[in-house]
């Protein structure tokens, strides 16, 4: 497989430096398989490489002007537009995307590499004996790689369906892998990953941007309720598990929801409060967050970015669809319709809606260089990943799932929610994270999790099979998953046959 020929080249280099400072530091030396390692800073440099490749996450398409990873997930929704043909935008509008589409190489290509670099990790950890180096050291640093190998296997499943399972850094680079059941991914790799991980010493928070004991359970949570519900059909008792490790964040983890949803993209709140666990950018450095220039809108002249993409930004159904006096539909809260010219000062008003969730003022208007991160989990994700679960697992809304709805519909100036049915609940919880966690890469995974998606002209609960998007463009069978990229399928057939429709 083309991608796999590249671990051993991705995961040798490794920084030396803190997981705190990575992004700041230049790579002191290099690593491989076979290197002699002694000292706790290789140790820590080895549990570092597998977070470098949670930036594939927004990796940019070279080959296409604005493209990015994290539009697919948003285009894919039928809730998304873009002022970009260039991104390959009309492909998923209308449904026709295949196996040479933009963005799917890409995903599969950065998710593999961080799996390499974590199998790595997990290999030469247990073999260092470094004076300072405790066990409960080397229990944690595994437990980071482990949590983040299960997060890169939980996007390919989701995402492909049947992957190769790759859990040892390869002997060779002649690598033409099978395709190993989704189900049996999780069974083998992701659940167990994640339930060692659960067994560590790890800080319930960390405000460095390591892998925490909150992420662990965030992500474990995620994991039982997407193997609960329709692609794998677990059933009640991963209800029960998700809402278990949901409520131990809720109730352990130190985190709180921010008061405003500004404070989201204030840079001197990252890794903090709200947020469980984020993709580490700095200004400081080339790879700084991409979202602030993709959505702001195209030529609008509200910043000082060379190129402002209105990438992606929401279809005015979508926008409508937010119930009367919602306060994140208002104006610079999660959207924005005006901006001040960067020349004159002067309000620019736009054609469109565009986001404002990834808006750093201090990049449009000064450095053009955002300093946020990009957020995987935070407290809001889980109060509602809480609420559906233990509402499936229980029969119906318990009070703590009433309580944490109404906590987020409270920020959104909404009035409380009283005892529903356990499907109108289910439904409010649905509603909640469209609207909460709407162009955070969840919604997607909700659909194809839930088998459903909000119509947002009748308001009805559509089955995803069937359902006619804005841009009149159906779903079918085959949007399920991804097609396996052709440019994997072409060095290896054994991933062939590709998903079906492909």
């Amino acid at each position: 497989m083309k991608v796999l020929k590249h671990i051993l080249l991705a995961a040798s280099m490794l920084s030396l430096g803190s997981c705190k400072d990575f992004l700041e530091e230049q790579p002191t030396g290099f690593l491989t398989p076979d290197s002699d390692v002694s000292s706790v800073k290789v140790a820590r440099a080895y549990a570092n490489a597998g977070y470098a490749n949670l930036q594939g996450f927004l990796a940019g398409q070279p080959s296409s002007y604005g493209g990015n990873t994290w539009n697919l997930m948003e285009f894919v929704t039928g809730k998304a537009n873009s002022d970009l043909g260039q991104t390959g935008f009309v492909n998923f509008q209308n449904l026709s995307y295949n196996n040479t589409a933009f963005y799917i190489d890409t995903w599969w290509q950065q998710l593999y590499q961080g799996v390499g670099a974590c199998n790595l990790a997990i290999q030469s950890i247990p073999t260092i004996n470094a004076s300072g180096l405790t066990d409960e050291q080397k229990t944690n640093m595994l437990a980071e790689a482990h949590m983040l190998r299960a997060l890169y296997y939980f996007h390919l499943v989701r995402m492909y369906g049947a992957v190769p399972s790759v859990t040892e850094v390869p002997k060779n680079l002649d690598l033409n892998l099978p395709r190993t059941a989704a189900k049996d991914i999780y069974d083998k790799i992701i659940i167990p990953d994640l339930l060692l991980a659960e067994k560590s010493t790890l800080p319930w928070s960390d405000n460095t941007g390591k892998v925490s004991m909150g992420a662990v359970e965030s992500l474990l949570a995620d994991v039982y309720l997407t193997y609960a519900g329709a692609a794998i059909n677990g059933g009640a008792q991963y209800y029960a598990e998700s809402a278990k490790r949901s409520l131990a964040v809720i109730t352990n983890g130190g985190y709180t929801l921010f008061p405003n949803y500004t404070d989201m993209i204030l840079p001197s709140n990252k890794n903090m409060g709200e947020f469980i666990f984020q993709v580490q950018y700095a200004a400081s450095v080339p790879s700084t967050n991409p979202l602030t220039p993709l959505t702001i809108p195209n030529y609008s002249g509200i910043s000082l970015y060379a190129d402002e993409y209105g990438s992606v930004y929401p279809t005015p159904q979508f926008i409508k669809s937010f119930p009367a006096g919602d306060k994140r539909v208002q104006e610079k809260q999660f959207f924005f319709t005006t901006y001040p010219s960067a020349k004159t000062g002067q309000p620019v008003v736009f054609r469109n809606t565009y986001i404002y969730k990834w808006f750093d003022v201090t990049a449009a208007t000064s450095t053009i260089k955002s300093d946020l991160n990009y957020t995987l989990y935070r407290l809001a994700d889980v109060y509602l990943m809480y609420a559906e679960a233990s509402n499936r697992a229980e029969g119906g809304p318990n009070a703590k799932a009433i309580d944490v709805v109404n906590a987020i519909r409270k920020r959104a100036n909404l009035a409380n929610i009283g005892t529903l049915s356990q499907t109108d609940f289910e439904h409010e919880v649905w509603a909640q994270r469209y609207y909460e966690l709407c162009f955070e890469n969840k919604m997607w995974f909700d659909m194809i999790r839930t088998r459903k998606v909000h119509n947002d002209i009748t308001g009805n609960w559509d089955d995803f099979v069937g359902h006619k998007t804005v841009f009149n463009a159906t779903f079918q069978e085959k949007n399920l998953l991804f097609p396996i990229p052709k440019q994997e399928s072409d060095v290896n057939p054994n991933l062939l046959p590709n998903n079906p429709g492909y």
